[in-house]
């Protein structure tokens, strides 16, 4: 009697035990989906804004955030899913087609999707070397996206598009192609976005972090 008491105490402290697993990677599979797809739907308004949207010669792109706030907040593959899905959008962008797709289609299209794409899973990586030092982690994965995204792009100027810098960098007012590429190019665009993307991810990360877990602890 006492062996039948004990097996059924097991049983229910077993199955009492699979259910709370469960249910908390069904919630955290939910969670992941839910604000990948708020990130995602903010990824594309802030592309739409940056592709119409300038300050004089510097256009303001925010899309970068919801890319590294994602690689902070759910890991590399996130953060490579969300630059994925940047580079498509990139890729329809006025400027991309009219300039970069005139030049070398499989190039514009590698260029876009790689540089986003390597960017989110740096970023994420990272983050996860800075376990017990997470404010670091975060604000050095935030200012690695605009920068792996930009030295990608350079690099892909350098090479693929090499012929856009030589046949304009006279015509701009620049001395070589690497002064275009550096000054007219990239710019001020550049440090707007790195100041942008560095200084308000991983706020906003926590933001978000605080915000799920209040919502979940009420649903408990």
């Amino acid at each position: 009697m006492l062996l039948f008491f004990v097996k059924c105490f097991l049983y229910e402290y077993y199955y009492a035990n699979v259910i709370d697993v469960e249910t908390t990677i069904k919630r955290n599979n939910i969670k992941v989906i839910t604000s990948t797809g708020i990130l995602l739907a903010l990824e594309i308004v802030f592309q739409i804004i940056g592709n119409y949207v300038s300050l004089g010669p510097v256009s303001i792109n925010l899309s970068l955030i919801p890319i590294a706030v994602g690689a902070i907040l759910y890991g590399p593959l996130v953060g490579g899913f969300l630059g994925l899905c940047n580079g498509i959008l990139v890729i329809l962008a006025p400027a991309t087609l009219s300039l970069f797709m005139s030049i070398s289609i499989w190039g514009t299209l590698l260029t876009c999707l790689l540089k986003c794409t390597i960017a989110g899973v740096v970023a994420g990586l990272v983050f996860k070397l800075f376990k017990k030092h997470k404010v670091v982690g975060g604000v050095v994965a935030s200012f690695l996206v605009p920068i792996v995204n930009t030295g990608l792009f350079c690099l892909s100027c350098a090479t693929i598009f090499h012929s856009f810098l030589t046949d304009n960098y006279a015509a701009a007012g620049y001395d070589n192609t690497f002064l275009f590429l550096i000054l007219g190019v990239v710019g001020w665009n550049f440090l707007l976005e790195m100041g942008i993307t560095g200084v308000l991810s991983y706020p906003v990360s926590r933001a978000l972090f605080k915000f799920q877990g209040n919502i979940y602890r009420e649903q408990d």
